[in-house]
């Protein structure tokens, strides 16, 4: 830790969308709330200052809450004080810098600034001309790849959201990519230089999700003694849930007798929602005794149904990294997953799951009965996602990330120091 009488570095980072204290599996939450969450709590353990600011959506929670050491949540008021759309909120980018500034005179000045997703690239470009510090960028997600991939209207990506991530490929002073793939799609849709560009690996808590006695989560969580698929994330379309339904309803077809549970979704989903489509066609597919909807969950509660699955899937069209795979390793689950985007590096085909192409029902549905009938398999490949896992510690992102600081600013070597990557 840096010494007393040392100038720790001021870090601003920036969550404009969503506030990485809100419960995953709704609509706007996901890998990058525990992303910003638990980066800014291990950057705070090697002493950095870290406020993380993000859009107030409820004027009665707290201003400040604490994430840990030296990290806090700010909730900045920037329009009306409820969930707005992303489309909605980039009406408001003047307001939440005003408020942020107002934060700084308060609270001190800022030596680097970090942005996650277009809008907050956007603030931190504002917030750069105001205080001369630099910008480092992680996007999370791309438009343009996004809509390659759209099931839906609803999922396609507005020309503003491409044009923003166009101007910040060019002007902000660095950027971060969760592996290659994700580096060389903004190489590629983007234009951008492969130099500017830091590929740094999400991150898993292994004291949170770690391996354990299966007989004991599927009590603790009611499941009968019959093989168990888990999903875990939003219910959009592009996460390929629809897929998931129709493979489970093959296996049912040849007489396996799984259960699937789906973890997320909003909890004020309307009765035409996006649940009521699914649950209309799990009806159809005679499937309603068999897949039960437990809404989104805590992290701490994850942890005991990745412990109970047989297998955790992601049948997604598009995945950026795949936080949901490491978790479900980190604890001993097999995963079997789309072979799209960041996936491919998370997930080591045939050593820590399995891969299929995306949407495709039938490679779905054979991979998971091979999985089901050897449970033996199944443990071989949670052993060695336990092992992978291991790699992709928080520690060891934090460590990763100060170096890139370190590139911006020569005032973060100091807290190199006191990384826990080798602990």
């Amino acid at each position: 830790m840096p010494s007393e009488d040392h100038v720790s570095l001021r870090l601003a980072m920036l969550s404009v969308h969503t506030c990485p204290l809100a419960a995953l599996g709704g609509k706007e939450t996901g890998g990058m709330n525990v992303y910003v969450r638990e980066l800014s709590r291990e950057l705070g353990r090697m002493g950095v200052e870290v406020d993380v600011y993000t859009r107030s959506q409820n004027p009665v929670i707290p201003r400040v809450v604490a994430l840990g050491e030296r990290a806090h949540v700010i909730h900045v008021a920037a329009g009306p004080e409820r969930p707005l759309s992303r489309e909605g909120l980039a009406g408001h980018l003047d307001e939440f810098v005003e408020g942020i500034e107002d934060w700084r005179i308060a609270r001190g000045d800022y030596d680097l600034i970090y942005a996650h997703y277009w809008l907050s690239g956007l603030a931190g470009l504002a917030l750069r001309d105001r205080w001369t510090v630099p910008v480092l960028q992680m996007f999370h997600t791309l438009g343009r790849l996004k809509n390659s991939v759209a099931r839906s209207a609803s999922e396609v990506e507005p020309l503003r959201r491409i044009e923003a991530e166009s101007r910040l490929v060019g002007a902000v002073d660095r950027m971060v990519a969760a592996n290659v793939v994700e580096r060389e799609h903004l190489r590629r849709l983007y234009g951008a230089d492969r130099a500017r560009i830091a590929v740094v690996p999400c991150g898993v808590d292994t004291t949170l999700f770690r391996p354990g006695d299966k007989t004991d989560a599927r009590r603790d969580l009611g499941l009968a003694d019959h093989p168990v698929i888990l999903y875990v994330g939003r219910l959009e379309p592009i996460k390929g849930l629809d897929t998931l339904l129709d493979a489970v309803g093959q296996l049912h077809a040849t007489g396996l007798p799984v259960e699937l549970l789906v973890v997320g979704g909003d909890t004020d989903d309307a009765p035409a929602g996006r649940e009521a489509q699914l649950r209309q066609r799990i009806g159809a597919l005679g499937l309603a005794a068999k897949v039960r909807f437990v809404g989104a969950q805590p992290q701490e509660a994850l942890r005991a149904y990745y412990v109970a699955a047989d297998v955790t899937v992601l049948p997604s069209f598009y995945e950026s990294f795949g936080m949901v795979a490491l978790e479900a390793m980190a604890c001993g689950s097999p995963v079997v997953g789309s072979r799209v985007g960041g996936l491919t590096t998370t997930v080591r085909d045939g050593v820590t799951g399995h891969l299929v192409p995306e949407g495709d029902v039938n490679a779905l549905a054979q991979r998971l009965a091979d999985l089901i009938n050897d449970p033996d398999a199944g443990e071989r490949l949670g052993r060695e996602g336990t092992r992978w896992a291991v790699q992709h510690r928080w520690p060891c992102v934090a460590e990763a990330i100060c170096r890139e600081f370190v590139s911006l600013e020569p005032l973060a070597e100091v807290h190199l120091a006191s990384a826990r990557c080798r602990e």
